[in-house]
């Protein structure tokens, strides 16, 4: 079997005069200016990372069609996770629109921006995530702890839905919190579901200052161990990540968080279990 190029399951693009960044307030005023592909690339190229998931920021159409754009010209970009309203009852045509793009692989509805914990499990989004599935497309869950039990009601509801949880659920981790049994039991419940994987990303940004790999060393072990290795995916959060780090930084607690890891185990969770889920080439 061929070996797995190594991919950063989930970074950002954004330009800024594009107006539809509501969450961009002064709290974020560092990234708050245009990041293009040319800025990951030589992190990527240092790093040997081959290539990116990159995954919607903004809850329009219009800047998942310019993310696939940004695609189009980028070979490094492997695949494009966008946004559909999924309450809609035409959201049908406007993915079938979207997989015209073949670096479209699925949607991501911003659940954790979202007051009602129980949105995903209304009707209509039950129907579009059905509909998802039908189009060979995926789900990534940007959810909170708050979310765990509805997620996997819905995931059972709809089990030819491949799911990813981003950033491990964001799990409380800020001031070296323990991230509580109610994240543990929740995340341990979601790995019961075959079709349920997780992202390792996003952590240092929930740990905040003074995060290291034995500070995050709980999250991973737990969603390790009860996922395994070959539905667990790691990703940046590249750029949200320089908020309280860089990538190298990143890169190198990684390493150090899977270092027990088989060779090959290692190799899932640094490209295998990405190019699996979303369906990109090796």
């Amino acid at each position: 079997m061929a070996q797995a190029d190594r991919i950063d399951a989930h970074q950002h693009f954004w330009q800024i005069t594009r107006g539809d960044y509501d969450w961009m307030t002064d709290d974020v005023a560092a990234i708050r200016h245009d990041i293009l592909p040319a800025d990951l690339a030589p992190l990527l190229q240092r790093q040997g990372i081959a290539g990116t998931i990159v995954v919607q920021a903004a809850a329009t159409l219009a800047e998942t069609e310019f993310l696939l754009a940004l695609a189009h010209d980028q070979t490094f970009i492997r695949g494009v996770v966008g946004w559909v309203d999924l309450t809609d009852s035409g959201a049908p045509v406007m993915l079938d629109d979207l997989c015209r793009h073949p670096a479209f692989k699925g949607v991501r509805p911003m659940l954790q921006d979202i007051a009602d914990t129980r949105w995903i499990a209304q009707p209509t989004v039950i129907a579009n995530l059905r509909v998802l599935a039908e189009r060979g497309l995926r789900l990534d869950a940007l959810v909170t702890p708050r979310h765990l039990d509805v997620l996997a009601e819905v995931a059972a509801q709809v089990p030819s839905l491949p799911i990813v949880i981003d950033h491990c659920a964001k799990p409380v981790l800020a001031k070296h919190a323990d991230a509580g049994d109610a994240w543990r039991q929740g995340m341990t419940r979601l790995a019961r579901l075959p079709q349920v994987m997780c992202k390792v990303s996003g952590l240092a940004n929930e740990a905040g200052p003074g995060w290291s790999a034995e500070s995050l060393r709980p999250v991973v072990d737990h969603v390790l161990t009860q996922f395994g290795p070959d539905r667990v995916m790691w990703g940046s959060d590249w750029p949200v990540l320089t908020l309280a780090g860089d990538y190298d930084g990143w890169c190198a607690v990684s390493d150090q968080l899977f270092m027990q890891l088989s060779t090959a185990d290692r190799a899932a969770v640094y490209g295998g279990t990405a190019q699996s889920f979303y369906g990109i080439a090796a």
